[in-house]
């Protein structure tokens, strides 16, 4: 099995800065794919942002030049930069990575999401 562990959400005002960060443990061979995902309230969860193994990115239109994606291969961690926050950037965002498991199977795996508020 596979654990995702995010952190570095809370509150900050409109224009600052947070850097989400979600570290992966247990049976994995290799993570191929991360991404983060945000869901407000009343809303679908929607993608902000991915990252291949080869670091190739792509992000979302509302996000770009705003927020940057990276990881940390030897780390099995995936960090999300969010700059130039906004209010409609609220939400509750969550960490997916494609997992290569040591048993030879390929699956994804959710980190338990952590509360991002942008509020003056």
């Amino acid at each position: 099995q596979v654990q995702l562990v995010e952190s570095g959400g809370g509150l900050v005002q409109p224009g600052g800065s947070l850097r989400l960060s979600c570290a992966a443990s247990g049976s994995i061979f290799r993570i191929n794919a991360m991404g983060w995902y945000r869901q407000a309230p009343g809303k679908q969860r929607e993608l902000v942002a991915t990252i291949t193994s080869g670091s190739s990115t792509n992000y979302t239109d509302s996000v770009k030049g705003r927020f940057t994606i990276s990881r940390d291969s030897a780390k099995n961690t995936a960090y999300l930069q969010m700059n130039s926050l906004k209010p409609e950037d609220t939400a509750v965002y969550y960490c997916y990575f494609v997992v290569l498991q040591q048993i030879g199977t390929t699956r994804g795996f959710w980190g338990q999401g952590t509360q991002v508020t942008v509020s003056s």
